[in-house]
């Protein structure tokens, strides 16, 4: 996409930029039949363009902007097709996953410009949005939404379901800030601006509205500090390793 900067640096004025000045296109699946083995469907990819294909003798499957496959579709060869759109005026594709060394589950959708760390693992149907950067080792769980420019640092659960504030718009937001060993709890909601520090414990259902000091435990609406973590709570809210083991 022509950015030299990294994720980390980033602004949303950037981020705005590059979504307002990207070439909005329409993703697609598309199934075709007929007589298939005389068309040269290799001439119409490039690395300009979003389009490949699993074609047979008779039936094949066509992906990527339908821009380039209405084109593909004039072919006589192709008797009956049938077309499935998987996004309408995309600004900003979904990530090649295959760069991160991380554990990520199938139904995670997690977009292009985002950072992952090391043994990171992220579960079934979280989202992660453009900007953002996860640390090393840290676990965004099932259904959590990681928002537009939010950091999150090393170690941490971020909760199923928990939801981190993004900010692209408006564009003079501070983003989210999670330190590391951070544990989030389940349905937790994190307004942007907010910092949590280092090893905190943001109880489930809490909506945190305001800084979180280190070492502390936050719950309700809005969320207020309880206590300190104690060996009991760093026992219950315990990161453990051999879930973030990638073996091969």
């Amino acid at each position: 996409m022509g950015i030299k900067k990294s994720v980390r640096e980033l602004t949303s004025e950037e981020i705005i930029e590059i979504i307002a000045k990207s070439k909005k296109k329409d993703l697609v699946r598309v199934y075709i039949s007929g007589v298939l083995d005389g068309i040269d469907f290799g001439k119409y990819k490039s690395e300009e363009v979003e389009f490949d294909f699993v074609v047979g003798k008779d039936f094949g499957v066509l992906f990527g902007d339908f821009e380039v496959i209405s084109q593909v579709l004039r072919n006589e060869g192709i008797e009956k097709y049938k077309v499935e759109y998987v996004a309408r005026n995309s600004a900003i594709p979904l990530a090649d996953i295959s760069q991160f060394n991380a554990r990520i589950e199938p139904g995670a959708i997690i977009r292009e410009l985002v950072e992952i760390g090391e043994k990171a693992v992220v579960m079934m149907g979280a989202v992660i949005n453009i900007g953002a950067v996860i640390g090393e080792g840290t676990m965004v769980d099932m259904n959590a939404v990681i928002g537009a420019r939010a950091r999150i640092g090393k170690y941490c659960h971020i909760g199923a379901g928990a939801v981190v504030a993004g900010v692209v718009e408006p564009p003079s937001a501070t983003p989210v800030i999670i330190e590391d060993y951070v544990l989030v709890g389940a349905n937790a909601v994190i307004l942007e601006g907010v910092r949590v520090g280092h090893h905190a414990v943001v109880a489930a259902g809490a909506v945190v509205v305001d800084d979180v000091e280190p070492y502390t435990v936050v719950a309700g609406i809005p969320a207020k500090a309880i206590k300190k973590v104690d060996e009991k709570t760093a026992n219950k809210t315990q990161i453990l390793e051999s879930l973030r083991e990638i073996n091969r």
